[in-house]
């Protein structure tokens, strides 16, 4: 199953391990049982630390647990063969158990051991997506340093009895102790939030006497990661608030026009440039999110930024990058049919819609190319455009063209999403003509562009009637010692490689602010 390549690479992570593990598998006489036997004693060949048994006796077949070799505790179990995305998971889970402490802040671990109660996660996930890996890591991770803490990952595939159960039509779904706990990406920190109360109080305690920043950044995407090294490399005191790297790019599978690097993924550079960030004097703050900013009362004096766990923040300059998020259609019955249906991933969710009829809203790049992936899975796509035309790249639209299963409709404007309030069974749009038109299907794909993260803002900043910070050449807003970079701007072209531009740029001229305009002496804002 496994390329000679991974199998090289894997035997040295293996040879590492600490503490000799098993995998202890539950079978049947099934193919998917043949293929997770195929795959543990291939791993299990690459080293004398690994041992594998077949005595398993869950309930759910095919699955195995990782378990430390005489130790007690439940492990880590996975119903499925974590393949795919999930097969850095599986390598992570193995390395965990065998003696690896993940690599969580020491506050973090001490605030996972100290959880009171039992807590069982069950994350359904679906191979293709990229989004599952952070929610199936961060829970493996913590029943490791926590033995009352269990997860089991669900390949919603190789159960779709369970899946039809609980209706789950989009990934990752969380449930715990039964009852649905999260969906869609979460990371350690989230997720202990959710369940630890107290968590926003301390970390706002952390933070209150934390020194002023001569350069705050707001968001981790491309634009404040960049903003954050140019930064740090001019010697100030430099601050990231990072609610999760990579913003919206982690949400993107395939990325081929980053230049010099022909092929990657989103979260793949997004662990890169999470990893250049922090090769630098880069003050990180995780898990936070801005909620106000209180702009300085004199040029050159400090602004606040208040966060959502109550704590503020304090800076000579603030450079945002909130990047933006994906735009709604905001027609009766795509809220009340989301993760029913309605969906906003392709490759998270495509799977689930496998032989169905579904329709992609939105003919730009990104519609097309959910367009061309869904169509080798579902029976049928009709892809929605409500100009006259499609406006994503040239050699896209050829592609698509090529697709035997694939209707495009223009002047097609989607006004309502139907379904039987269980699921999502059709729409209409209005056509050219003016008149309403039906279409039967069992998915809708909202694939309409993005909306700017900058409602925090409220009247602090200027923002033009889409809600973009406008700024200028240099990157500086309407608010002396404010900049802005990336998506969240008026900046032409949300491209990945214009927002790590932007960021760098924001942050020369942030620093040029900063030696040309003198500190006054004053008190914090908000006092």
């Amino acid at each position: 199953m496994l390329q000679d390549a991974i199998k090289t690479q894997l035997k040295g992570y293996l040879a590492s391990l600490v503490h000799p593990i098993v995998l202890e598998a539950s079978l049947d006489d099934t193919p998917p049982s043949r293929e997770m036997h195929e795959l543990l004693h291939e791993v299990a060949a690459l080293s004398d630390r690994v041992q594998v048994s077949e005595q398993g006796e869950a309930t759910r077949r095919p699955s195995f647990v990782i378990k430390q070799v005489g130790a007690k505790g439940a492990g880590v179990s996975f119903a499925a063969i974590p393949m795919g995305h999930e097969f850095t998971s599986f390598v992570l889970a193995m390395l965990q158990v065998g003696g690896h402490a993940p690599k969580f802040s020491d506050d973090m671990v001490t605030q996972i051991r100290a959880l009171p109660g039992q807590y069982d996660f069950e994350t359904y996930v679906a191979l293709s997506c990229q989004n599952c890996p952070d929610v199936v890591q961060a829970l493996n991770a913590m029943s490791v340093i926590n033995p009352n803490i269990r997860n089991v990952t669900i390949d919603g595939a190789l159960f779709p009895d369970e899946v039809t159960a609980r209706n789950i039509m989009s990934v990752p779904q969380v449930y715990l102790n039964g009852k649905l706990f999260e969906t869609g990406r979460a990371d350690a920190g989230q997720i202990l939030a959710k369940l630890d109360a107290e968590a926003p109080k301390r970390a706002a305690a952390k933070l209150k006497d934390i020194a002023p920043f001569d350069v705050l950044i707001i968001g981790s995407g491309p634009a404040g990661a960049s903003a954050a090294i140019y930064a740090a490399r001019k010697g100030v005191r430099t601050g990231l608030v990072a609610e999760r790297f990579g913003g919206q790019m982690m949400d993107t599978e395939g990325i081929e026009n980053f230049i010099s690097v022909p092929e990657t993924t989103g979260p793949r550079l997004s662990a890169a440039l999470e990893a250049h960030v922090r090769a630098y004097d880069v003050d990180v703050i995780p898990g936070e999110v801005a909620t106000e900013l209180f702009p300085a009362v004199h040029p050159g004096g400090l602004h606040g930024v208040a966060l959502e766990s109550g704590a503020i923040l304090h800076a000579r300059t603030v450079i945002v990058a909130t990047g933006a998020h994906w735009r709604h259609l905001g027609v009766p019955g795509e809220e009340e049919y989301r993760n029913k249906g309605v969906a906003y991933c392709p490759h998270c969710d495509g799977p689930f819609y496998k032989g169905k009829r579904v329709a992609v809203a939105g003919g730009g790049n990104s519609g097309v190319e959910a367009a061309i992936d869904l169509a080798g899975i579902v029976a049928h796509v009709t892809l929605l455009q409500r100009g006259s035309h499609l406006k994503a790249d040239k050699v896209l639209c050829d592609k698509l063209a090529t697709l035997p299963n694939v209707t495009v409709l223009t002047e097609a404007l989607t006004t309502r999403i139907e379904g039987n309030g269980r699921n999502v069974t059709g729409l209409t749009y209005r056509g050219g003509d003016g008149a309403d038109h039906h279409v039967d299907l069992e998915g809708v794909f909202v694939q309409i562009g993005l909306l700017p993260n900058t409602d925090w803002l409220k009247d602090t900043v200027e923002r033009n009637a889409f809600g973009e910070i406008v700024v200028n050449d240099h990157g500086a807003t309407s608010v002396p010692g404010v900049f802005a970079a990336g998506d969240a701007t008026t900046t032409p072209y949300k491209q990945i490689v214009i927002a790590i531009g932007d960021g760098a740029k924001a942050a020369l001229s942030a620093f040029d602010y900063l030696i040309r305009v003198p500190a006054p002496v004053e008190k914090k804002v908000p006092a």
